[in-house]
């Protein structure tokens, strides 16, 4: 299934300790990089992942309306971890308790909720893969240990 939309404005990074994300954790250096990924993503890579992500997402218009009506999309983090040597995210879901906080007026069931959340994971890792692929070129400053064990 394919999502005939016109990709939103990227969104803007904000200086955030990744840290405090329940679902990251970035060790080392904290030099996090948010103006350079915040550049490439406004240069292209945003709007390349958005339109690779609309060819196999199971997301509808209606959803795909719920989620700009949140403005779900500019609630994206990205930020370097060098450390890993990789881009690190964090998007933007919908929380467990919709129903009691009426979260949305078009959210009528787990399932909507469920493929929302699961929907911007994979953007998320489709812009980090876009960017670590065509757009970084770092040099990782992490050095491993001398004394690893060989397998």
């Amino acid at each position: 299934m394919s999502l005939d939309v016109d990709p939103p404005a990227p969104p803007e990074l904000e200086a955030f300790d990744p840290n405090e994300y329940e679902d990251a954790e970035v060790v080392g250096e904290t030099d996090y990089r948010r103006e350079e990924l915040e550049a490439f993503l406004t240069d292209g890579a945003w709007e390349r992942a958005f339109e690779q992500w609309t060819v196999d997402v199971t997301v509808d218009e209606r959803v795909f309306d719920i989620m700009r009506d949140l403005e779900m999309f500019g609630q994206f983090d990205f930020f370097w971890d060098s450390h890993a040597d990789r881009v690190g995210y964090h998007a933007p879901g919908i929380p467990e308790d919709w129903k009691e906080r009426e979260y949305h007026p078009e959210i009528d069931s787990w399932h909507t909720v469920s493929t929302i959340n699961a929907s911007l994971t994979e953007l998320g890792q489709t812009v980090c893969e876009i960017l670590k692929a065509e757009y970084i070129d770092w040099e990782t400053e992490y050095e491993p240990p001398d004394d690893l064990p060989e397998f």
